[in-house]
């Protein structure tokens, strides 16, 4: 998911599973030009971070443990990351997403646009 800087919902890619979320976030970067991006050590690879250079925007993600030289990034900015937890929170209110009882991947998708507009209704 790709939030704006105050929680809100703009853009959701769904996934299986077992796939890795770095492999989906340069879709959901296609068209934006942010000031920066922030994201936790899972997106933590090189090809992501030409990604986000090449969009002219920091890249604030702080560096896996397995990283032989590690990448610094700016902690005070890091800490405004809380807001894309916060919106997958309030998209947990809605039982119907936190327990997913949609069996069909286009229905919960479907739901997820109805609730992120009911976010942003409030």
């Amino acid at each position: 998911m790709l939030a704006d800087s105050l929680g809100r919902p703009l853009r959701f890619i769904l996934t299986p599973g077992q796939a890795g979320d770095v492999l989906s976030a340069p879709a959901l970067l296609d068209g934006f030009t942010p000031r920066a991006v922030l994201a936790d050590k899972a997106y933590d690879s090189n090809a992501f971070r030409q990604i986000v250079a090449a969009t002219g925007a920091e890249a604030v993600i702080p560096s896996n443990r397995t990283r032989k030289t590690l990448i610094p990034h700016d902690p005070i900015i890091y800490r405004l990351r809380n807001r894309i937890e916060r919106c997958f929170n309030k998209l947990k209110h809605f039982r119907r997403f936190a327990t997913r009882y949609d069996r069909k991947a286009l229905h919960f998708l479907s739901f997820i646009q109805i609730a992120a507009a009911m976010i942003w209704m409030r």
